[in-house]
């Protein structure tokens, strides 16, 4: 092999190697799907008492009240008939129906467009657990 075809497949290796990364590698991480279900809202009756975190509930923020998550997790919350989406935070407990799945604030009915159907379809995907300072990443299985 003579010295110019050395050169230039040593510098073609040379190039290939400097790839930041495989296609096919990248964004393989997803938010971890949570749970599928019912969602209602809850408002002017709760408006001003103690949630269970602590806090008093305000049907004006962008919260929610989950029987299971931790308190103080950040949940995204995907309407399943419409596809908008809320963020919110989990400071009280309920719904206490078995066939809901959280309750969501006023404010956040509202986002997802849901406030004056009362109920609707939803995906939650947990954005930060309460425990962490970082996004929780998980695999998608």
């Amino acid at each position: 092999m003579n010295k110019i075809t050395y050169f230039i497949l040593l510098i073609s290796l040379l190039f290939a190697s400097c790839e930041s990364e495989p296609e096919q590698q990248k964004d393989t991480k997803k938010f971890i799907f949570y749970q599928k279900g019912i969602a209602t809202w809850y408002g002017p009756g709760f408006h001003g008492k103690k949630t269970a975190s602590g806090e008093k509930y305000s049907m004006y923020a962008l919260t929610a009240a989950h029987l299971k998550l931790k308190l103080g997790t950040i949940v995204r919350v995907t309407n399943l008939k419409n596809g908008k989406q809320v963020i919110v935070k989990i400071n009280d407990r309920g719904p206490y129906s078995k066939s809901l799945i959280i309750d969501l604030s006023k404010a956040a009915a509202e986002k997802l467009d849901m406030l004056y159907k009362g109920s609707t379809k939803v995906k939650l995907e947990i954005l930060r657990d309460s425990t962490k300072t970082q996004q929780v990443w998980y695999e998608k299985p």
